[in-house]
């Protein structure tokens, strides 16, 4: 029984973890929309969350802090710089920038969406064995 739900609450605390940096990652998009030369960057979030949650042996090499990198180009959260893709530019422009303002907006309120669900699936798992644990 423990370990289910130590195992449910890693996943879903893995899964949030992913969601915030890409959340992140998505804004920077957005925020360079008008720079000259810049590509923009997304995560493979189904390869990314496997290997998040299948490699412990990775989680050992985390910077401290949230955002931070370590010497081999890994942030706190597990994710190295070879999770990130660059995103297909739906149309080429002349300054060379890829980001596609629709498509990124799509993908902020999606990613938002799927975020605010694992808080959900978070809360109601802490919810439902804290009734359990009280008899409730």
């Amino acid at each position: 029984m423990l370990n289910g739900l130590t195992s449910t609450l890693d996943f879903h605390g893995q899964a949030l973890t992913l969601r915030s940096e890409r959340q992140r990652l998505i804004a920077s998009n957005i925020a360079n929309a008008d720079t000259p030369g810049y590509v923009a960057r997304d995560i493979d979030f189904a390869k990314a969350l496997t290997a998040a949650t299948g490699s412990q042996a990775s989680r050992g090499l985390a910077a401290s802090q949230p955002g931070h990198r370590g010497a081999l180009g890994v942030s706190a959260n597990g994710l190295t710089d070879r999770d990130l893709v660059y995103a297909m530019p739906g149309q080429t422009s002349i300054d060379g920038n890829s980001v596609d303002m629709d498509r990124e907006r799509a993908s902020f309120a999606d990613n938002s969406v799927k975020y605010e669900a694992t808080l959900r699936f978070i809360n109601s798992s802490v919810r439902t064995t804290l009734s359990a644990i009280t008899g409730q």
